[in-house]
């Protein structure tokens, strides 16, 4: 097992219990103690992923635009998913670059819109029922700085691209990539000459159109809630079947289960939301400029709020606050 795999499975066997520490809390009302346990914060772990995209979406509030928005999804054709299995820091990485500047390059024609847009991508690798199928989910302004900077170009709704030339080049520029990285060899020929699948699909504007990218941000292979059972070794969870539209039930073998989610488990350090264009950060003085063609004022930066330490708890019975005891020390993870 690598040792990213090892490290993500100790955290989410130690999230919330006595090994990573927490405090005590007493209830004087319900003359009860009560134990709060520290989350184990890992990428990967259902409990804590949940809990961020809301800070997440305070933290974008600088990269809206009074613009329709996109979402883009890139998705990696089926013979070259062994490879990405295989070379995964290499393959994530020319997948999210290359999808990146395909949606450019097409966006710089005039023929499309003529300018810089800006883009927000997110990498996801796995199916509603943890199988493995690596694409990128770009979410992408409607609406582009012309080239001069002198000029905000609108798209015309609900019209972004041609989701058949945005799949030739995205094919032609991975081929480039796979070339440059002595990978060519390794695919078959076929696999250029098919079609590659490009969605495009209009998510409204501004903060609705974060919320509805923020779940692809959080959401980890499988949550809390999809499973159903553990019995006689056996893992039963639900999910949504995408063509029949209906949820459905499948049932693993536990080592198949964990099999099927572990390879969902990224690189060391791999970086999965990355920014391009006008949201990219080398740009942000080009956005700005965005937002005065179009007419959105500076926005101020909230003060931060200082965090509570320790956190003030209620009782889950009364509800009353609950008088804080002390900490309880953490007692290590396993190697």
């Amino acid at each position: 097992m690598l040792a990213s795999h090892s490290k993500a499975m100790a955290a989410i066997e130690s999230c919330r219990t006595a090994d990573l520490g927490g405090h005590v809390y007493h209830c004087t009302k319900c003359k009860e103690d009560r134990f709060s346990y520290h989350s184990c914060k890992n990428r990967y772990c259902p409990q804590c992923q949940n809990e961020q995209a809301e800070t997440w979406l305070c933290k974008q509030q600088r990269l809206l635009i009074n613009a329709p928005y996109f979402l883009v999804t890139f998705t990696l054709p089926a013979e070259l998913r062994g490879l990405a299995r295989s070379r995964q820091k290499t393959v994530y990485r020319m997948l999210m670059k290359v999808s990146a500047r395909t949606l450019m390059q097409v966006m710089r024609n005039r023929k499309w819109l003529g300018g810089k847009v800006g883009i927000l991508s997110v990498l996801q690798t796995w199916t509603r029922d943890l199988r493995f199928h690596p694409h990128v989910h770009m979410l992408v302004v409607g609406g582009a700085l012309s080239e001069d900077q002198q000029q905000w170009l609108q798209v015309k709704m609900p019209y972004l691209a041609p989701q058949q030339v945005l799949g030739k080049v995205f094919a032609g520029k991975f081929r480039d990539a796979l070339a440059r990285a002595s990978l060519l060899e390794l695919i078959p020929a076929r696999v250029w000459k098919q079609n590659w699948v490009v969605d495009v699909l209009a998510v409204g504007g501004g903060e609705s159109a974060l919320k509805y990218l923020a779940p692809y941000i959080f959401r980890i292979a499988i949550s809390n809630r999809r499973i159903l059972k553990l019995e006689n070794g056996k893992v039963t969870f639900v999910f949504k079947d995408a063509k029949k539209k209906k949820e459905q039930r499948a049932v693993l073998e536990v080592d198949h289960f964990i099999h099927r989610f572990l390879q969902h488990v990224l690189p060391h350090r791999f970086i999965k939301v990355r920014t391009y264009g006008l949201f990219s950060p080398a740009n942000r003085h080009l956005l700005q400029k965005a937002k005065e063609l179009i007419g959105i004022p500076r926005i101020k930066q909230s003060e931060r709020q200082e965090r509570v330490y320790p956190p003030e708890l209620r009782c889950p019975d009364c509800k009353e606050p609950m008088k804080y005891l002390g900490e309880l020390p953490r007692k290590g993870r396993s190697p």
